[in-house]
């Protein structure tokens, strides 16, 4: 995974260290020995070279020094601008080498993503530890899923019976009060007709001399509801009474009891009066 950043770094800046020095050359050869356009050359590339060994040197050890990371993109825009200043003085391939010329800029930026690269990575047990933690998350958020779906399939089963119960329940019903009200009409029929009379005489008389035969039917319909047992009012205290009560539970026992005593005795006692009437007398007895 380090390879995917480092090497596009790499190759760029070998390429660029390359044209630089091979635009120096071609630039300053014809106004200076090519030796010492090659030192020119040379020493761009070799600055440049030597910083960023020592801005890497930094970087593995943790470090950043910021002179350091100045100098290298310094070096990065003199080579762009060596390419860019031979660009413009060729009178052939001007455009070739213009667009070559953003090269050393592009090596540092790269070197500058491999960096943060660096800050960020992880070493494969972290790596696989969060893909652990993630499957683990999925292989949860499936089960829970899952789960829902299984309790909404049962719950729409249960559903789906408890209603074709009722239904069934309801047919039933149906039928047996159809049923009923049929065998109710044959008994109404039977019990008002001429001959029901009749009959039931002749088959009673002799058993029964003197008493007139009555068929009444069993009550079909609305009950009334039974009423409820009236209870006996208790009768209300005069005020006179009243403090007669409340004198008396005071002064039961010795000390006299507190009014919170007396009025739980006369409540039990099955006194009755309210807690403003109560607590007047009370205040008259005191006073």
């Amino acid at each position: 995974m380090r390879a995917k950043t480092v090497l596009p770094a790499v190759a760029m800046t070998a390429v660029s260290m390359v044209l630089t020095l091979a635009a120096v050359m071609m630039w300053l050869g014809t106004a200076m020995p090519w030796p010492v356009a090659l030192v020119v050359g040379l020493g761009i590339d070799g600055g440049w070279l030597a910083t960023l060994a020592y801005e890497r040197r930094l970087a593995a050890q943790g470090d950043h020094s910021r002179v350091v990371t100045g100098v290298g993109w310094c070096f990065g825009l003199i080579a762009t601008g060596v390419l860019v200043a031979h660009a413009l003085m060729a009178e052939e391939s001007a455009g070739a080498w213009l667009a070559v010329a953003w090269l050393p800029v592009a090596a540092k930026a790269l070197w500058l993503v491999h960096g943060l690269w660096e800050q960020t990575a992880l070493t494969p047990t972290a790596l696989g530890s969060i893909r652990g933690i993630q499957q683990e998350a999925r292989d949860e958020a499936a089960v829970a899923r899952a789960r829902l779906r299984a309790e909404a399939a049962t719950e729409e089963t249960r559903l789906t019976a408890v209603t074709e119960a009722g239904s069934r329940v309801a047919r039933v019903q149906a039928k047996t009060a159809q049923t009923l009200s049929k065998a109710w009409s044959t008994l109404e029929t039977a019990r008002s007709g001429e001959d029901t009379g009749r009959a039931l005489t002749s088959v009673t008389t002799p058993v029964t001399p003197g008493v007139t035969p009555r068929w009444e039917l069993p009550v079909w319909g609305p009950t009334e509801p039974v009423q409820a047992l009236a209870l006996e009012a208790v009768p209300t205290l005069t005020d006179e009474a009243l403090d007669v009560l409340v004198d008396e539970i005071r002064h039961s026992e010795t000390p006299a009891l507190s009014y919170r005593e007396m009025a739980t005795r006369f409540r039990a006692a099955g006194h009755s009066a309210s807690e403003v009437r109560l607590r007047a007398a009370w205040k008259r007895m005191v006073a």
